[in-house]
């Protein structure tokens, strides 16, 4: 198997929808990542900012996973954090070290931004994530919270 890894930049919304749908798929969540597409426009601009981070993984040519990660500025020091928002492999391609690839891709762009730490979240039962996470990382348990971003009174 060839593996090639890119990062998508602003000229990539067609194979950002394409990784949309793997995540859609990869996450029994259809309804989050293609029921309401972003418009081209919204893509370039996302894709465009050095602080977001699309990366596609291509196995002989088809696309096999990614991640989309964020870069978030500390200002207590000179240093960032990455969170890995989603990151997925197709199905027929897991266990082929993919994951792994697209992390360490990753760990080469955390030190162009001088980030101490890229983090991620894992949901219980999700053995696989949480097996490879445990493998690259130190794991820390937290509760996670959603706030509405309207105040509801």
């Amino acid at each position: 198997m060839t593996l090639e890894i890119r990062r998508l930049g602003p000229d990539d919304g067609d194979r950002m929808r394409v990784l949309n749908r793997l995540f859609g798929g990869a996450f029994d969540d259809s309804a989050t990542y293609e029921l309401a597409p972003p418009s081209e426009k919204y893509l370039r601009r996302a894709l465009s900012r050095e602080e977001t981070i699309a990366l596609a993984a291509y196995a002989d040519g088809e696309i096999a996973g990614g991640l989309v990660a964020y870069v978030l500025d500390k200002l207590e020091q000179e240093r960032s954090e990455i969170y890995i928002y989603d990151l997925a492999v197709a199905e027929h391609h897991r266990r082929q070290g993919i994951a792994t690839a697209l992390i360490a891709e990753l760990q080469g762009i955390a030190a162009a931004f001088n980030a101490w730490v890229i983090y991620v979240q894992a949901d219980y039962g999700d053995e696989q994530a949480i097996a490879l996470y445990e493998k690259l990382g130190t794991r820390e348990d937290v509760m996670h919270f959603d706030i509405a971003p309207e105040v509801t009174r």
